[in-house]
C-alpha cells in the first residue's frame, strides 16, 4: 500500500460513522459539481457556432465551490503534505472570489437597467476580494476577515433585494420577468436560505452542521438548466437565421440578371462574388435594341441583409430609368432621387455605361465609383476614365456629368467594385488599381469569362482568399468586349 493510500485509510479510521457519512456526502457533492462544470466548459468549446458565455461562468462557479467543499474536508487534506494554514488560506481565496463568476453569470441574464447595478456590484466585489486576499497574505486574522465577509454578503443580499424591489415596483417589471430569471430566482432563493443559515453559523448565532452545499446543489441545477436552455435556444435561433439568410440569398440572386445581353459585335461577361450569403453589390442591364444597351454596376456601403435590401431597391429604381437609358446623367439623377430619404446610414456608389454599337460610342457617368478601365487594342495601353458625381442616396440635388468615348474593335472595358483593388494580403497591402490595370494590359486578348476567372484567381493568390484568410469585401466584375 502506498503512502497516500495509507494516509487516507488512517484519516478514515479516525472518523466516527456520522463524520464519515458527512465527509462522503461532501465529496459526492464536490465530484458532482466538478463533473457538471467540466461538461459545461466542454459544451462551450464544442459548440463553436453558438457559444454561450454563461457556460464558462457557470463552470467556474461550480469548480470554485467544489474546491471549497474539498478543501474543508479532513480526508481530502490528508492526501497532501500541507499545513492547515495553507488550506485555510486556499479556502479564504475561494470564498472571496466565488461571487465574481456568479455575478458575471447573472449579468448575462438581466436587462440593461439591472446591468448598471451589477456593474457597480462587480466593482465592489472585486475590490473587496483584492482587499481580503492581500489582507490575509499580510497576516490579518482570517477570523476577523471572515466576520467582514459575512457582513459583506449580508449587505450585498440586502442591497440587491432592495434594488430589485424598487426597480420592479417602479417599472412594473415583475410581471414581465423572463423564464430564465424566474428559474434563477427560485434556485437563488433556496440557496440564499442556506447561505443565511451558514453565515449565522459563522457568526455564532446558530449552532449545528453547515449544510449550505445542499442548497447550492439545488441552485446549480437551476443554473445548469438556464445555461443549457440558452445554449440550445441560441442554436435554434442560429438555424432560423441561417434559413432566413438562405432565403435572402435566393431572393438576391433572383434580382441579379440570369444572363447577359446578347448583342452582335459585343461580348459581355459578369461575375458576382459576395463575401457573405447576402451582399450589397449589384449590376443590371437596360436593353434598348440590338445595337444599344445600358450597363449599371453599383456598390452599397456595408454588408449583409441591410445592403442587400438597398440593392433590391436599386433594382426597382433602375428598371424605372428605361425611358432615358441613353443618357447616363438622367439615369443616375433618377436613381439618386429614388433612393434619397430611404435610408440614413448607407449610400451607394454606382457607374453607368451606355453602349451604342451603331456609332461605336460609349457614354459614361459615375457616382463616387472606382474609375472605368478601358484597354485600347490600337494603342496597347489601359487608361482610367473617371467622371464622378456625388454618391447616390444622400444628396437630393446632386448633379452628374457624362463623358463620351469612341471605341474600336478589340477594345475592352472593365467595370468593377472596390472589393477588387481593396483586397489585402497578410501584410495589409492592397491589390490596388495598378495591379488591376497591369493585369488588364497583359490579359486583354483572352475571352471575357476567362479573363474574370484569371483576375479572381490572381486576387485570391495575392490576398490568400479561400485558404487562411477570408474575403473582406464583395467583388463584382463586368467585362465588355467590342468584337
Amino acid at each position: 500500500m502506498n503512502k497516500t493510500a495509507l494516509l487516507l485509510v488512517q484519516a478514515v479510521a479516525s472518523f466516527s460513522r456520522s463524520q464519515l457519512l458527512w465527509e462522503l456526502a461532501n465529496i459526492a457533492a464536490a465530484v458532482a459539481l466538478l463533473s457538471v462544470a467540466l461538461a459545461a466548459v466542454a459544451l462551450f468549446f464544442f459548440r463553436r457556432r453558438t457559444r454561450e458565455v454563461t457556460l464558462i461562468y457557470f463552470g467556474l462557479f461550480c469548480i470554485l465551490y467544489a474546491l471549497r467543499l474539498l478543501t474543508g474536508l479532513s480526508s481530502f487534506r490528508s492526501l497532501f503534505h500541507e499545513p492547515l494554514v495553507f488550506w485555510s488560506y486556499v479556502n479564504w481565496v475561494i470564498t472571496y472570489t466565488i461571487s465574481l463568476p456568479f455575478l458575471l453569470f447573472l449579468y448575462q441574464l438581466v436587462d440593461e437597467h439591472l446591468r448598471k447595478f451589477l456593474r457597480w456590484l462587480l466593482v465592489a466585489q472585486t475590490l473587496f476580494a483584492v482587499f481580503g486576499i492581500f489582507a490575509a497574505a499580510l497576516g490579518v486574522s482570517l477570523t476577523k476577515l471572515g466576520v467582514a465577509n459575512n457582513f459583506m454578503i449580508f449587505g450585498t443580499l440586502v442591497a440587491s433585494g432592495l434594488f430589485l424591489v424598487a426597480s420592479t415596483q417602479r417599472s412594473d417589471q415583475l410581471k414581465h420577468l423572463s423564464h430564465e430569471i424566474r428559474v434563477f430566482l427560485a434556485g437563488f432563493l433556496v440557496w440564499g436560505l442556506f447561505v443565511v443559515h451558514a453565515n449565522l453559523l459563522g457568526l455564532g448565532i446558530l449552532t449545528g452542521p453547515n449544510v449550505e452545499f445542499l442548497g447550492f446543489l439545488v441552485f446549480v441545477a437551476c443554473l445548469g438548466y438556464i445555461s443549457a436552455y440558452r445554449t440550445f435556444a441560441n442554436e435554434e435561433r442560429l438555424v432560423a437565421i441561417n434559413k432566413e439568410l438562405e432565403i435572402a440569398r435566393r431572393i438576391q440572386s433572383s434580382t441579379l440578371p440570369q444572363s447577359v445581353p446578347a448583342l452582335a459585335g459585343l461580348d459581355i461577361a459578369a461575375r458576382y462574388v459576395p463575401m457573405s450569403a447576402v451582399a450589397g453589390d449589384f449590376y443590371d442591364f437596360l436593353c434598348i435594341d440590338e445595337k444599344r444597351v445600358g450597363i449599371l454596376i453599383a456598390d452599397v456601403t456595408g454588408h449583409g441583409v441591410p445592403a442587400a435590401l438597398i440593392a433590391s431597391m436599386l433594382k426597382v429604381a433602375f428598371a424605372g430609368q428605361a425611358a432615358h437609358a441613353h443618357d447616363p446623367t438622367l439615369v443616375l439623377t433618377g436613381l439618386n432621387r429614388a433612393l434619397c430619404g430611404k435610408f440614413e446610414e448607407h449610400f451607394v456608389t454606382a457607374a453607368y455605361l451606355f453602349v451604342d454599337l451603331e456609332k461605336s460610342l460609349l457614354r459614361y457617368s459615375a457616382a463616387g465609383h472606382p474609375p472605368l478601365m478601358l484597354a485600347s487594342r490600337a494603342s496597347g495601353n489601359v487608361r482610367e476614365i473617371e467622371e464622378n458625381g456625388l454618391m447616390l442616396g444622400m444628396f437630393p440635388e446632386a448633379a452628374y456629368t457624362c463623358l463620351e468615348i469612341q471605341v474600336a474593335t478589340g477594345d475592352r472595358c472593365l467595370l468593377y467594385t472596390d472589393g477588387v483593388f481593396e483586397a489585402k494580403n497578410a501584410a495589409q497591402e492592397e491589390f490596388g488599381k495598378s495591379r488591376c490595370k497591369k493585369f488588364l494590359e497583359t490579359h486583354r486578348d483572352i475571352p471575357g469569362e476567362h479573363f474574370i476567372s484569371a483576375l479572381l484567381d490572381s486576387i485570391a493568390a495575392f490576398s490568400g482568399h479561400g485558404s487562411a484568410r477570408v474575403q473582406e469585401d464583395d467583388i463584382t466584375l463586368l467585362v465588355v468586349d467590342f468584337q
